[in-house]
């Protein structure tokens, strides 16, 4: 008998014999429509020769044979008749550009399956070895091998840890032959220690070695924007019309069909995985640096694939950056909608990064997408071994899943959403951006900065953190610089603080702090019930909306602005009278007995059809002890909704009885939230590879010795990228590029343009800091004495 094991090492099941009446044969069409089952005759002798040979070489019997999911085949002689041999005979999906896709299929409708409860996608299923993708099945789990593929024995055991930790499946570098002959032994060795995970070859501009790979691993990754256009380049071409465009499309059909007939007749997996970085150059110049340009290659692919009734592939729309990797995403669902289609996706934040800003950003983008039910599979791509993405990768499709409305519990909060309508545009991306407080002559003080136009961080403040003996380290945690005692605002200080409850007037040291924060523009919003019993001077009063409408926003004593918070569960027309209220800002803080997505959603089309433009700030609050799981929180609940536009900024506030999290770190990863959904920039933006077979130096270490040298340049974009696969290919949002191109050697680029290469290794950070001297980027770290100085004379 055939056996089949669990990914994990355990004992073998004996499975059922397949009978050779299972193998039926399709004849299709030109346009993969069958026309009729035709039964292949085998004599007794030929079947049983075919069956003993599957189950003692542990290959297909039927290699000869296409294989469709299912177990469906079909000869090579019918294929020579019954599918497209040219790129002329494709039935390609209409264009868009012409319109024709309007006019023939009809507009996008819907990315999702539904907008007010979150219901996964229908999709089919995709099978991959002993695991199956696809709305019928749970999230897949998966993750990179960072091992030379042609070290077989450590690839081995890199691949075993990771399926005991508990992924899915495992993916590995396939550069060329000798990694393609080292991935069949990597297959038996790990079939002989009782481990069935499935692999994947990850392929890049090697269509032939990809074929040959094909017969090791149950799936091939393919990038469509160098499977068939070869090495990375970015000079553009120019087409007089759509025509010219198209006719390109013969040496992607040639190079991919023999590809597509293996992974058919072998019943392997397939991903179209499009990455934003590294659309070829002929998409770039005709659908640009777009969304649209990631999907429109995708589906040339996908046309390819089902020309020749393939259908066992999945998709990726990758990208370094969280709101064009949404927004691809949701416009591919969308494609498929409109088209009829059912292929699942691969989610994945490209190059996120490390630590809690990879985790965070991996939220924000993987998370939004699985809110809106879509995604079938998660990679959490981190520079750290693989072992460390299983976490933030499980806890991501643990909280999707509880998310579903197919569980009681979510159904009930989603259900709970008073009516609104969904309004959104998912094909761009537009952001709502709140009104800015004013200073007027009575204030005292400039409010004009308690809030910032890119994006704010109020930060929760205790009456404890104001003690005498605590008050210059609290500055250093809202992120002043100081001089002579006195605070002074910098790039990443808190915008303004929120005080549950005050220190009494009798605290002089801690008024005096207050006062002396108020002086430099941050805002104090307390409670207006608190400052009604003790008054504190140009606070920012802070009643729920009921409250606020009742008093019809009359101050307490002390107080210059107004503050409300909106719980969701409030009717249309109180949420309406915020308009006439005119407070500086909102607090929305839904109720936890109702979705926060939805109710979100549902308070900012209310303020857009009643033209309230008042600032919204995101007010979470959590019980989280573990940092990884709050950015994984933050990036998921909060992020979802700035990647729509929706919301000004963030205030995080602890709960219960310990506080587990420092007021600094409270700071930096709300700044690193705004930072990850492209709001608000106050530090370098490090764009950096997750490591795998190809890389040529030590990521890791390299990827920290860059962020220690350069790591104080806010609006600075730097990619670290292992291999000339990933750089310049994956690193289009980058000013300045670091790539691995030989052993020990770097080239160095300025945006897509290498402008020194060969440079040691050892020389090379030193060189990357010239390069940004170079083009006058650059600014020295002040010491904490230049700081004070500055600070004092400014004064």
């Amino acid at each position: 008998d055939q056996v089949r094991v669990d990914t994990k090492n355990t004992k073998p099941k004996p499975i059922k014999k397949r009978s050779s009446q299972n193998f039926r044969c399709a004849c299709v069409g030109k346009f993969g429509i069958a026309k009729k089952k035709i039964m292949p005759k085998f004599s007794t002798i030929a079947v049983a020769a075919l069956l003993i040979a599957s189950t003692t070489k542990n290959v297909d019997a039927f290699g000869s044979l296409p294989s469709f999911a299912g177990g469906v085949k079909s000869s090579s002689a019918l294929h020579m008749s019954s599918y497209p041999t040219s790129h002329k005979d494709v039935l390609w999906t209409p264009s868009i550009k012409t319109g024709a896709r309007d006019t023939e299929i009809g507009p996008i409708t819907n990315y999702c399956e539904d907008l007010y409860q979150v219901m996964r996608r229908k999709t089919r299923t995709v099978e991959c070895g002993p695991i199956k993708f696809g709305s019928e099945h749970p999230i897949v789990r998966q993750t990179m091998a960072t091992t030379n593929t042609a070290d077989v024995d450590a690839t081995i055991e890199q691949v075993m840890r990771c399926a005991d930790k508990g992924f899915d499946l495992v993916r590995i570098t396939v550069q060329g032959k000798r990694e393609a002959n080292a991935s069949m032994q990597i297959r038996e060795g790990l079939f002989k220690k009782g481990y069935t995970i499935p692999l994947c070859a990850d392929m890049h501009f090697q269509p032939v070695i990809a074929q040959l790979v094909a017969d090791a691993v149950e799936k091939i990754r393919i990038n469509p924007g160098n499977f068939a256009d070869g090495r990375k380049d970015f000079e553009e071409k120019v087409y007089e019309s759509e025509d010219d465009y198209v006719k390109e499309r013969e040496y992607l059909f040639d190079s991919f069909v023999p590809l597509v007939e293996k992974c058919k007749r072998l019943n392997r997996a397939m991903r179209i995985g499009t990455n934003h970085g590294s659309l070829s150059s002929r998409v770039l110049s005709f659908y640009g640096d777009t969304p649209r340009g990631m999907v429109e290659s995708a589906i040339e692919f996908a046309d390819i694939c089902r020309s020749q009734d393939y259908h066992n592939f999945v998709f990726s729309m990758k990208a370094s950056n969280p709101l064009v990797m949404v927004q691809s995403y949701r416009l591919l669902a969308a494609e498929q909608y409109r088209l009829g289609w059912d292929y699942p996706l691969h989610l994945g934040v490209t190059e996120a990064g490390e630590g809690e800003d990879g985790r965070m950003k991996s939220a924000i983008g993987i998370g939004t997408l699985l809110a809106d039910g879509l995604g079938d599979t998660v990679r959490v791509s981190l520079t750290e071994d693989p072992e460390f993405e299983y976490e933030p990768c499980n806890q991501l499709a643990k909280m999707a899943e509880a998310r579903l409305a197919t569980n009681e519990d979510a159904a009930a909060r989603q259900k709970a959403v008073k009516t609104y309508v969904d309004t959104r545009d998912i094909t761009k991306y537009e952001r709502r951006s709140g009104a800015q407080p004013i200073s007027e002559e009575s204030d005292g003080v400039n409010v004009e900065r308690f809030l910032s136009p890119f994006g704010s961080v109020i930060s929760a403040v205790t009456p404890e953190m104001l003690s005498e003996e605590n008050i210059k380290y609290f500055y250093n945690e809202l992120g002043c610089k100081t001089a002579v005692g006195m605070p002074f605002k910098d790039l990443a200080t808190s915008d303004s603080i929120f005080l549950r409850s005050l220190p009494p007037k009798e605290n002089v040291a801690a008024r005096t702090a207050l006062r002396r924060l108020v002086e430099v523009s941050t805002g104090i919003i307390v409670p207006a019930e608190e400052l009604e019993k003790d008054p504190l001077p140009y606070a920012v009063a802070l009643m729920d909306l009921d409250e606020a409408i009742e008093k019809d926003g009359k101050l307490p004593e002390g107080a210059i602005r107004l503050a409300v918070t909106i719980h969701g569960t409030e009717d249309d027309a109180t949420i309406a009278k915020v308009k006439d209220l005119k407070p500086m800002v909102v607090l929305l803080r839904t109720e936890p007995s109702i979705s926060n997505l939805h109710a979100s959603r549902r308070v900012f089309e209310i303020f857009k059809s009643n033209d309230i433009d008042t600032a919204v700030i995101h007010h979470y609050q959590t019980e989280s002890s573990d940092s990884n799981d709050l950015a994984l929180e933050i990036g998921t609940r909060i992020g979802s909704l700035l990647t729509d536009g929706d919301g000004d900024g963030i205030l995080v506030e602890q709960i219960g009885q310990k506080q587990h999290f420092s007021l600094d770190f409270l700071r930096k990863t709300s700044f690193s939230l705004l930072q990850g959904c492209r709001m608000r920039s106050t530090k370098t933006e490090f764009v950096s590879c997750p490591s795998c077979g190809r890389t040529l130096f030590d990521l890791q270490e390299t990827t920290a010795r860059i962020q220690d040298a350069t790591g104080h340049l806010p609006g600075v974009t730097v990619a670290v990228m292992g291999c000339i696969v990933n750089g310049p290919g994956e690193m289009a949002d980058a000013d300045f590029g670091y790539v691995g191109t030989l052993p020990g050697k770097v080239d160095l680029y300025y945006g897509k343009e290498v402008v020194k290469k060969s440079i040691p290794n050892d020389d090379a950070v030193d060189a990357l800091i010239d390069l940004i001297k170079e083009y006058d980027m650059w600014v020295d770290k002040e010491t904490e004495e230049e700081e004070e100085e500055a600070l004092t004379a400014a004064a």
